[in-house]
């Protein structure tokens, strides 16, 4: 079945509650989104990256997190997720050094934020504004793919 993407860019969005069962059900609407669209080439590296940002969200706040998954022109995606804490890490935005460390070999986290700098296109993040009653309004953490010139294989 071929799908012929439309001119105009698209927009899913998803809310999330704090359960440990959002992160598979963002990966399957993730994944039936972009095979709708006919984008099966980015579904693998889309579908680990926004598990890595909604595991992060719920492992890191105490409240809902949101999805939004965006068909850009020129074949780009972007794929945003908000969560209430207003932290921007590392290579999001944050202050101080831009790039994530290695996690230690022996460790069984971590690495989650350095796959995004590894396989996305581009990234980015702010904290947003003051709430309601002072509070602050949490965090949108976001990344690109596709799009990206590529390099024809050259034979030896």
């Amino acid at each position: 079945m071929v799908t012929v993407a439309p001119p105009h860019p698209w927009v899913y969005a998803l809310r999330l509650p704090r359960d440990p069962r959002a992160v598979r059900v963002a990966r399957m609407t993730v994944r039936a989104a972009l095979d709708g669209h006919g984008r099966q080439d980015v579904v693998d590296v889309v579908e680990l990256l926004t598990s890595e940002l909604v595991t992060n969200a719920y492992l890191h706040t105490e409240g809902p997190a949101s999805l939004r998954l965006t068909g850009l022109s020129g074949g780009r995606l972007r794929v945003g997720v908000w969560d209430s804490d207003p932290y921007v890490p590392a290579p999001f935005g944050g202050a101080g050094d831009d790039s994530v460390p290695l996690a230690p070999l022996d460790s069984g986290s971590g690495r989650g934020l350095r796959l995004v700098q590894e396989y996305a296109d581009s990234w980015g993040g702010w904290a947003l504004g003051d709430g309601a009653l002072g509070r602050g309004a949490g965090k949108l953490l976001w990344f690109e793919v596709g799009g990206r010139a590529t390099l024809p294989l050259l034979l030896k």
